[in-house]
């Protein structure tokens, strides 16, 4: 039997046996499909020159009409504006006191006792000390007035935090009298509180062996939802405020303020749990706010989750409705809570935990309208879903679904694969994001044995196929700076994505560990043996440098269900391993079995690859 041409379909089939696959591919890890050939992804490169503190779940670019470049980066615990590449802390302030903070300290000891009444601190929550004075020894004004994070909680009214610099004899009690104390927004959680018994709600938020308490700040996924209304910018944190930041004050000693404290503000809501400013007609729109009036027509301040309310059209502040504005609200009939919206150019898409609606703007008088396009659907979590020119991609419960002005199931070949490894109890952490330069979306998830995002999906809506990996990324912008997309790492990073060959999260920057391997191919209908014994490989390393080299294995077997890594009785092993660089010709290999599969994989710097159609000297066999 002459050469053999391996080619095989794009994409990866996981929900078939590779036996029923035949001609196709079965497992990778970093790869993707161009022109129906694997091929490695990019890789990254550190964006941000320090670390941020938490898990960073919603990045932001945009630029000013002067052209300075912010990224709004939003953690569990703080809130950041990325200006070049170093991140600026901006956290809005939560409650300032001034005068009533008091310190106290034992000698010997760093741990610093502090006490102000009313300050409704949380375990890790920030606070800044400023005008304290010294405590009469090591414990001077210099080491209390700074920030600090609160590592204790001892009551309502007494916190402690560790200072700088450890208290001797001659430290005293006290140190207040004009001391201001700036208590930042309360931090959120890093993980989703499951159930409500002990134990399931943030430890020491409340008493001993009592249940978890969703309703106080902190008690839920810490998710950020942001834009930029021209050049400032809006967030909100889920179940809290809405937040402004003044681009044009710039970035040094200028924090996020809440809208409700702008001067002029007019019924503006007070907690929400996402928002958005309409591209087309410049309205900030709030899901899951708390109504402007109750039934009574008295203000209210209690949220109701399937509110929708939005300004007046180029304002931030003017919420209330009036016959002279165009500020008003909806609110969705079909579900128990807006889960998130996404927009598109034409519409906003908003979903809730069971149906999807679009939310379109028609003009006075009632501003915007909505049409209930789907029910019985659902999505993993507020960032599942993201859009690409008109059409809306998101990860469901067991599904990936679209919206293209129908709702339809997009048909998977990994589903199984995926959802039978998938932390069910942290979906809400899932995050999907556009990749549009390869056509790609993608949904970050974390896998049943992890609590944060460390592996992906990827579909392919070009050739509509999909592939899956290895990688841990919590939020993702697309085409940002430079076209690149940006992407934020459990290790407190920002990385430039699709640059380079390499793993930039480490100094040296270390290879990625890429690899693809195939269903099996047979002769005939598998009832033959066969004997290969040369390869010529087809592979090119684009842009690699130094000395680049891939691995390909050749497996063979005799069964489906027979491990590759049996060797035949006549000592001809069912697998050979060959490296493989850029000007090799040939390789003679011993390998023999009724069915063969290819495996190309790579793990060295500098290295990336994309294979053409190897060939295959195979020749009918034997049983002995």
């Amino acid at each position: 039997m002459a050469l053999q041409k391996l080619q095989f379909k794009p994409g990866i089939v996981r929900d078939t046996t590779d036996y029923t696959n035949e001609g196709g591919w079965f497992d990778c890890d970093k790869i993707r499909f161009r022109m129906g050939l694997p091929e490695t992804i990019g890789g990254w490169t550190r964006l941000t020159s320090s670390t941020m503190l938490g898990t960073c779940r919603s990045i932001h670019e945009w630029t000013t009409l002067s052209g300075d470049r912010f990224i709004g980066a939003g953690t569990n615990q703080k809130f950041y504006i990325v200006e070049g590449d170093v991140p600026q802390d901006v956290t809005p302030l939560r409650k300032t006191t001034t005068g009533t903070a008091t310190f106290s300290a034992t000698s010997g000891s760093a741990v610093v006792n502090v006490t102000d009444s009313n300050n409704g601190v949380f375990l890790g929550d920030f606070v800044t000390f400023s005008n304290a004075v010294s405590l009469g020894g090591q414990i001077t004004a210099a080491v209390l007035n700074k920030e600090y994070k609160v590592t204790e909680i001892v009551s309502d009214n007494n916190y402690r935090i560790t200072a700088t610099a450890a208290a001797t004899g001659g430290d005293t009690s006290n140190g207040g009298g004009s001391t201001v104390a700036a208590y930042q927004l309360n931090i959120g959680l890093d993980t989703v509180a499951v159930g409500s018994g002990w134990g399931a709600g943030p430890w020491s938020r409340g008493t001993w062996n009592s249940s978890a308490d969703v309703g106080i700040p902190g008690a839920n996924l810490r998710l950020w939802s942001q834009d930029n209304f021209g050049e400032d910018l809006i967030a909100n944190v889920r179940s809290g405020g809405i937040y402004y930041w003044d681009s044009s004050a710039g970035v040094a000693n200028n924090r996020m303020v809440d809208i409700t404290s702008i001067s002029g503000g007019k019924s503006v809501p007070v907690v929400c749990n996402q928002i958005l400013v309409s591209d087309r007609d410049r309205h900030v729109i709030a899901f899951g706010a708390n109504p402007e009036f109750d039934q009574y027509g008295d203000a209210t301040l209690v949220q109701d989750p399937l509110s929708i309310r939005f300004s007046s059209q180029e304002s931030v502040t003017d919420w209330e409705t009036s016959p002279t504005n165009t500020a008003g609200g909806l609110r969705i009939g079909t579900g128990s809570f807006i889960v998130g919206a996404v927009q598109t150019k034409q519409q906003v898409v908003v979903f809730t935990d069971i149906s999807v609606y679009t939310m379109q703007f028609i003009g006075p008088p009632f501003t915007f309208g909505l049409t209930e396009v789907s029910s019985n659907i659902s999505i993993a979590g507020e960032n599942a879903a993201v859009s690409t020119g008109d059409v809306v991609y998101w990860m469901g419960d067991g599904t990936f679904y679209l919206y293209n002005g129908s709702v339809v199931q997009i048909p998977c070949t990994i589903k199984e694969y995926i959802f039978s490894d998938i932390n069910t109890n942290q979906m809400a952490k899932v995050t999907a994001a556009t990749n549009t330069s390869f056509s790609e979306i993608w949904w970050f998830y974390p896998s049943s044995g992890s609590q944060t995002n460390n592996k992906y999906a990827v579909f392919n809506y070009d050739m509509n196929i999909w592939y899956y990996g290895n990688l841990d990324r919590t939020a993702w912008s697309d085409n940002v700076r430079g076209g690149l997309p940006i992407a934020a790492s459990p290790d407190g990073h920002l990385y430039f994505q699709e640059t380079g060959m390499n793993d930039g999260s480490s100094n040296p920057p270390s290879p990625l560990s890429a690899y693809v391997e195939s269903s099996t191919v047979d002769i005939g209908e598998g009832d033959r043996f066969m004997f290969a014994h040369r390869l010529l490989p087809d592979i090119t390393f684009r842009n690699s440098t130094g000395t680049p080299t891939a691995t390909f294995s050749i497996k063979a077997r005799n069964y489906p269900g027979e491990n590759f890594s049996s060797t035949s009785s006549n000592n001809v092993v069912s697998s050979q391993t060959v490296p493989v660089q850029l000007f090799t010709d040939e390789y003679f290999i011993r390998v023999r079995g009724r069915a063969v599969a290819l495996r190309i994989e790579s793990n060295q710097v500098n290295t990336a690859w994309r294979l053409g159609s190897p060939r295959l000297d195979l020749r009918p066999d034997g049983r002995r």
